[in-house]
């Protein structure tokens, strides 16, 4: 082997390290972009039954049919917004947001008595707390609303993203098959044609086990704040159930939410008789249903459904979550899999990637 065949092979090398690198730093870039197409490939997944049943049993046109779904999922999504309207409100009223004063009195008070309540057992763990000025700050309200006005921006940019995204790909329903299928020469088309197939396949059964474990953590939910009164119950559940798709981050998201409702619920009464044990039962029914949730529903949803080993879905998880953030937490189990199994069709002999691929 002569100098020059080295040194081409060492820029070889060093040309495809860039490239990787050069395109791992492009998709970093536009993960934004990456997530409303992913958003979007979702709800097409799901929506084509409605629209086969439209085409071939009501006779629509596909136009007419894609337009007619849309506005179902637009009606279900507004639906969901509505019933989340009397719920700010009647925290509103109950937290007094419009009375800053009242506000204040209402946490010092409540304040007052946990710490009291603490003092009583010789912990004296909120005595820094009951002396420091939380209001003092107030004057941030208005970089606050200026956020969440920003925020509020995003939101409307990335959902007009989702439904323009989400039309054409109801709309041209092999859209993105032929996208893929270009990439590619004509031998390797069939097992691309192949792997789609499968990926569909499993993707389809990661959802349909996602909705059941909603559902199962809504009924929960439900029935421990039912049991004890809380008003909303059905939005309250159905929120903190739904902050599930977010892995590790939204449960813990979603037991602060019920933990924050729940005694604003009961603001106003006795803290030691009424708003500590009724907190306390509550948030014993919601560990209860995340111990069910993580050692009965998820093992049998990423098992069964996308045929991973749990820790290999657990440090994906951690890995997409640093890399991406929440984002990337969402969709690393459905990207994960499609990877897998377009692995298994082109480098089935790999060693690596049949060990990844033994149960696909």
């Amino acid at each position: 082997m002569n100098s020059n065949t080295i040194s081409n092979g060492i820029i070889k090398a060093i040309a495809i390290l860039t490239g990787i690198f050069i395109l791992l730093y492009f998709l970093y870039k536009i993960q934004s972009i990456i997530v409303y197409i992913a958003i979007a490939a979702v709800i097409s997944l799901i929506g084509s039954p409605i629209i086969r049943f439209l085409k071939l049993r009501l006779k629509f046109p596909n136009t007419l049919a894609v337009i007619s779904t849309m506005l179902i999922f637009i009606g279900i999504f507004s639906g969901l917004i509505s019933m989340f309207i009397p719920l700010i409100i009647e925290q509103g009223q109950n937290l007094s947001l419009l009375n800053i004063e009242q506000l204040q009195s209402n946490i010092q008070n409540l304040l007052i008595q946990i710490n009291d309540y603490f003092l009583a057992k010789g912990v004296d763990i909120l005595d820094e707390l009951k002396h420091a000025d939380l209001f003092q700050n107030m004057t941030a309200i208005p970089n606050l609303l200026n956020s969440v006005i920003g925020t509020l921006g995003n939101l409307s940019i990335g959902l007009f993203s989702v439904i323009f995204i989400t039309f054409f790909l109801m709309k041209d329903t092999h859209i993105m098959e032929n996208s893929m299928y270009v990439l590619v020469n004509d031998k390797s088309e069939n097992k691309l044609r192949k792997s789609l197939k499968t990926i569909n396949h499993l993707l389809s059964r990661y959802f349909i086990g996602l909705v059941v474990q909603i559902n199962i953590l809504f009924i929960i939910y439900s029935i421990t704040l039912a049991i004890f009164g809380i008003e909303n119950t059905i939005v309250i559940a159905f929120l903190c159930a739904l902050l599930n798709l977010i892995p590790y981050i939204g449960p813990l998201i979603g037991g602060i939410i019920m933990l924050f409702l729940t005694m604003s619920s009961n603001l106003g009464q006795d803290f030691q008789t009424e708003i500590l044990p009724t907190t306390i039962y509550v948030m014993i029914g919601y560990i209860i249903a995340q111990l069910i949730d993580n050692f009965l529903s998820q093992p049998l949803i990423f098992s069964n459904s996308v045929k991973s080993h749990p820790l290999e879905i657990f440090l994906v998880i951690m890995i997409a979550g640093i890399l991406f953030g929440v984002t990337g937490m969402i969709v690393a189990i459905p990207t994960y899999t499609a990877i897998k199994v377009i692995l298994k069709a082109f480098l089935a002999e790999n060693k690596i990637v049949k060990s990844l691929t033994k149960d696909l």
